[in-house]
């Protein structure tokens, strides 16, 4: 296999356990030790995999004049999601307000993962060099373990929770 097809099957292994915590969360409902744990467990995952995918992917990326824009994008779309996570980690998990939040959350993360491994993923592999391949490889594996330990779940207050 191809190191970028590597690292794309990497990336996309990610997506896949992402999808999983996200169905397992769904079927959970209040206030529970299990969905606490789940979203935590998906927390700690989207935030490593989000970091480490920008140090390793779009920081390549960036430097590739075709594929600028969509880096952009991506990278937009985690400070937004990053944003919903310390969101409904600030709201009642018993409320219905969470269970709205975590559905638009949902809806707009399935839809960015299926958007990096449908388009992005396809043209970037197109432009990656062996040694790009090999650098993010590296960064990413190094860099999704430290970001993993340091993820933190509950950032904001519960006062600081959107309406």
């Amino acid at each position: 296999m191809a190191d970028s097809a590597a690292i794309f099957a990497r990336l996309k292994d990610d997506h896949d356990r992402h999808r999983d915590l996200l169905e397992k969360i769904g079927k959970t409902s209040g206030d529970t030790r299990e969905r606490r744990a789940l979203f935590e467990e998906f927390t700690r995952e989207v935030k490593a995999h989000a970091a480490a995918e920008e140090q390793a992917l779009y920081s390549t990326m960036m430097r590739k004049p075709a594929a600028t824009d969509e880096t952009r994008h991506s990278v937009a779309e985690h400070h937004d999601i990053d944003e919903a996570l310390n969101d409904l980690a600030a709201t009642d998990m018993a409320s219905g307000a969470w269970l709205q939040k975590f559905k638009t959350l949902e809806h707009d993360y399935l839809h960015h993962i299926d958007e990096e491994e449908d388009d992005h993923f396809p043209e970037f592999a197109k432009l990656l060099s062996k040694d790009d391949e090999r650098h993010m490889r590296d960064v990413f594996d190094r860099r999704k373990k430290r970001e993993k330990a340091d993820a933190e779940v509950t950032p904001e207050k519960a006062e600081d929770a959107k309406e």
